[in-house]
């Protein structure tokens, strides 16, 4: 066993043993524990399993469109197939191969080249700055494209969203340009709090939407694109010929309805307990004299923000996992050396553990934390 592996088992070991966490890990499931999950599931588990698609699956892309307002919804078992499907099929109707993104966006970082190694798109940036683009430029762009894709939130930028304004200008000015809009909207579930608007009233600024069921829901795995019926029925052609037609789903499908109706209606309480929690840090790191921090954003715009602190990864890793093992408590797991030298960032969440601590409870955790530095 490697050392790697051996330190990964301690840290998971460490998270599921801690009694005060502000989320859960999902590394930390045994395969008994997601099993005896998937009875919770709002569906009539008497029924014949799903063969291709059907059953339990078609009821939860009925349900997915529903929610987004959509005319019909395909579910893929990951998202990187859904994205790659969603602007293939853009391309061939724009007759355009390029698509407007971020070059933080999950396409460019997270999926080895798959937009122009297997689909034969094109990629032009908007801006390369940390932040959204904005509409301007967008509209300034110096050569034609077919779609502009919009992460939202963008993840690696810190889980950034627009204002409701900021997006309905870079979706009218992308229309101006003649293209249309993918949503890339594997955390859109979340962002209704920082627009203002229901779900469905986003989705309908776009073209299409991806949405993800293990990322904020807690399910299993695979996603779902969403859309006008004759683009997810080309889509499902497509899914096809990935090789995402895949006999038997009902794990993943029983997972999603689950967070549906589980986590969906949570999400919202989530966003605000995540805005106290970085508020707290923020008064503790202070008070504990640090020479420099950064809770990014400041006010969180979903239930999941950045912490960037002046100290080698390795170092506040391992602070992390002793104050876990040495208290019981689990304030930060793996920090990232992704950054400028001497700097490392770390991603917190926070969903239904963490909405028991109050402020004091952080900053006391915070303050233990710094202690083991």
């Amino acid at each position: 066993m490697s050392d790697d592996t051996e330190h990964t088992q301690r840290l998971v070991a460490a998270w599921r043993g801690a009694g005060r966490v502000l989320s859960r890990s999902l590394l930390e499931p045994t395969v008994g524990e997601l099993l005896a999950s998937l009875a919770e599931a709002p569906y009539d588990t008497d029924q014949a399993a799903d063969v291709y698609g059907d059953g339990v699956v078609a009821a939860l892309e009925r349900r997915v469109a529903d929610l987004l307002g959509t005319g019909d919804a395909a579910f893929f078992p990951s998202g990187t197939m859904a994205q790659q499907v969603a602007l293939r099929c853009w391309a061939g109707r724009t007759g355009s191969p390029v698509v407007a993104l971020h070059p933080m966006s999950h396409p460019e970082r997270w999926e080895e080249a798959a937009l122009p190694v297997v689909a034969g798109l094109r990629t032009v940036y908007p801006t390369s700055e940390a932040r959204q683009p904005e509409a301007a430029e967008v509209r300034d762009l110096p050569e034609p494209f077919g779609t502009l894709m919009l992460e939202l939130p963008l993840r690696d930028a810190g889980f950034l969203l627009p204002t409701w304004q900021e997006l309905t200008e870079l979706v009218d000015a992308a229309r101006r340009r003649d293209a249309v809009v993918h949503f890339d909207g594997a955390r859109l579930w979340e962002s209704t709090v920082h627009f203002g608007r229901p779900l469905a009233e986003i989705a309908a600024l776009a073209d299409s939407v991806y949405v993800s069921f293990y990322k904020s829901l807690g399910g299993l795995s695979g996603a779902a694109l969403a859309g006008p019926a004759s683009f997810v029925e080309e889509a499902r052609v497509w899914r096809h010929r990935y090789g995402g037609r895949i006999f038997r789903q009902f794990p993943q499908a029983l997972a999603a309805l689950d967070g549906l109706e589980r986590e969906l209606p949570r999400l919202p309480a989530y966003v605000a307990q995540a805005r106290v929690v970085a508020a707290a840090l923020q008064e503790a790191f202070t008070e504990a004299g640090l020479p420099w921090f950064r809770v990014h954003p400041e006010v969180p715009h979903t239930h999941q923000f950045q912490v960037w602190l002046p100290y080698e990864a390795e170092r506040l890793t391992d602070a992390g996992l002793r104050l876990a093992e040495e208290t019981g408590t689990a304030l930060f797991r793996r920090w990232s050396p992704d950054g400028p030298p001497g700097l490392a960032m770390t991603e917190l969440e926070v969903t239904e553990p963490g909405l028991a601590w109050t402020a004091g409870d952080v900053r006391e955790a915070a303050a233990a934390f710094v202690a083991r530095l």
